[in-house]
């Protein structure tokens, strides 16, 4: 299944960054499949990111990852994709994706 993130932007515009030590090519010193951050500002959702990321080694980091974000002013959400593990926080929700056929 193909999921997405719907947020809230009725309250402004957000951004919204992602890190990962699985997928591209930056370096991660965790082992998440995706840890994206919900903020009005962009340059601290993708230091949240890669700071949150890098404290998750194991499904069993999820919920003390999700403490570090919620310790953090002005950040709104959070995901947090390890192996088939997901862990939320905020104002996010997820939602499934339909691929287009053809």
């Amino acid at each position: 299944m193909n999921i997405g993130l719907q947020i809230d932007s009725r309250q402004g515009p957000k951004a919204v960054c992602t890190s990962s030590a699985t997928i591209g090519h930056s370096l991660s010193l965790g082992k998440a499949d995706a840890v994206c951050v919900v903020s009005d500002s962009c340059a601290l959702a993708d230091a949240s990111a890669t700071a949150i990321g890098n404290s998750v080694h194991s499904q069993k980091d999820i919920q003390s990852a999700i403490e570090i974000a919620k310790s953090i002013e002005d950040i709104h959400g959070l995901a947090i994709i390890i192996d088939h593990d997901i862990g939320l926080w905020g104002d996010i929700e997820l939602v499934p994706l339909q691929r287009k056929k053809g």
